[in-house]
C-alpha cells in the first residue's frame, strides 16, 4: 500500500509540472489564438536562467526560481512581439503563427544547445531544499510538495484572475473579438503583453522545478513538457485553467502508474491510448464549455 501511494505522489509532483506548462500553453491559445510550438524553449531558457543565478550570482533557491519565472515570461513577451505581433497586424490566421512558432522554437532551441554546450547540467545539490519528508511510512521529496503546491497556487491564481477580474474579462474579451474588444475601451495590446508574459512564467515555473527535480538542465527540457503539456490542454478544455491542470495531473498519475504496474516500455502508449478514448467520450475535454478564442 506504501508503494502504491508513494507512486500516486511521484505521479502528482510529474503531473503538476505538465500542468503549470499547460496552463501557460493553454493561456495563450484560448487569449491569442495561437498554437505556440516555441512554448517549450521558455522552460529551457527559465531553468539556465535559474541555474545560472544560482551558480553565477550565488542567488538562493527561492530569488533563483524568481529568476526562472521573469526569464521565461520575458522570452513570452520578446517571442510575441518579434514573431506574433507583425502576423496579427497583416492577419496571417493561425497557420502562418504556427509556422512561425516552429521557426522560433528551432532558434531557441538551437541556442539553449548553444549556452548548455549541449550537455545535461544540473542544479548543486546545497541550491534546493532536497531533504525528504515521512509521513505514516509514506516518503516523499521537499521538491516534490513545493512542486504540487506551487501548481495548486498558480492555477488557483490564473482561474481568479481569468474568471474572476476586470483583466481577465479583458483577457476573454480580446481572445474573443479583437476589434470589438478595443472599440468597449479594452488595450489589446496590453491585454497581449501580460499574458504572453504569464503563460511564459507559468512555463518558466514548470522549467525550473522540472530541471531541479529530474537533474536535468538542458536545451530538450521544454521538450518533454511540451508534448505531455498540450495533451493536457486538449483534455482539460483549453478554456478552462482549472480542467487543463488536472488533466496534466492526470496525466502524470497515468505515466507513472503504467510504468510501474504495466510496462515501462509501453507507459506513453497507455497513458494515450486512455487519453484517447476519454477524448471520444468528451471531445471538449473536462470543462469545455464556449470557447472564447477569436473567431
Amino acid at each position: 500500500m506504501s508503494l502504491f501511494v508513494e507512486q500516486l505522489i511521484n505521479g502528482c509532483a510529474l503531473g503538476s509540472l505538465y500542468a503549470l506548462f499547460a496552463i501557460g500553453f493553454g493561456l495563450v491559445f484560448a487569449t491569442l489564438g495561437i498554437l505556440n510550438a516555441a512554448h517549450g524553449t521558455y522552460a529551457s531558457w527559465a531553468a539556465i536562467a535559474a541555474l545560472a543565478a544560482v551558480q553565477r550570482l550565488g542567488l538562493p533557491f527561492p530569488l533563483a526560481v524568481l529568476v526562472g519565472v521573469a526569464a521565461g515570461g520575458a522570452l513570452g513577451v520578446a517571442v510575441d512581439q518579434i514573431a506574433f505581433q507583425p502576423l496579427r497586424r497583416r492577419g496571417a490566421g493561425m497557420l502562418g503563427a504556427l509556422i512561425t512558432s516552429i521557426a522560433a522554437w528551432i532558434v531557441l532551441d538551437n541556442l539553449a544547445g548553444v549556452a548548455t554546450g549541449q550537455d545535461s547540467l544540473s542544479f548543486p545539490t546545497d541550491s534546493y531544499p532536497g531533504g525528504m519528508l515521512h509521513v505514516g511510512g509514506i516518503a516523499f521529496s521537499t521538491m516534490q510538495l513545493i512542486t504540487i503546491i506551487a501548481m495548486l497556487a498558480a492555477t488557483l491564481g490564473m482561474h481568479l484572475l481569468v474568471r474572476h477580474s476586470r483583466f481577465g474579462a479583458a483577457m476573454r474579451a480580446v481572445g474573443w473579438k479583437e476589434q470589438a474588444a478595443a472599440i468597449v475601451g479594452v488595450d489589446p495590446r496590453r491585454v497581449v503583453l501580460a499574458t504572453a508574459f504569464l503563460a511564459g512564467a507559468a512555463s518558466g515555473l514548470a522549467g525550473v522545478l522540472g530541471g531541479i527535480s529530474t537533474a536535468n538542465v538542458s536545451y530538450s527540457l521544454g521538450e518533454g513538457l511540451m508534448l505531455k503539456g498540450f495533451a493536457a490542454v486538449v483534455v482539460g478544455g483549453y478554456d478552462d485553467v482549472r480542467g487543463a491542470a488536472l488533466a496534466g495531473v492526470a496525466l502524470g498519475i497515468l505515466e507513472v502508474m503504467s510504468a510501474q504496474y504495466v510496462s515501462t516500455s509501453l507507459r506513453d502508449g497507455i497513458t494515450y491510448a486512455l487519453l484517447l478514448g476519454f477524448l471520444l467520450l468528451r471531445p471538449r475535454g473536462l470543462f469545455g464549455g464556449t470557447s472564447f478564442v477569436r473567431a
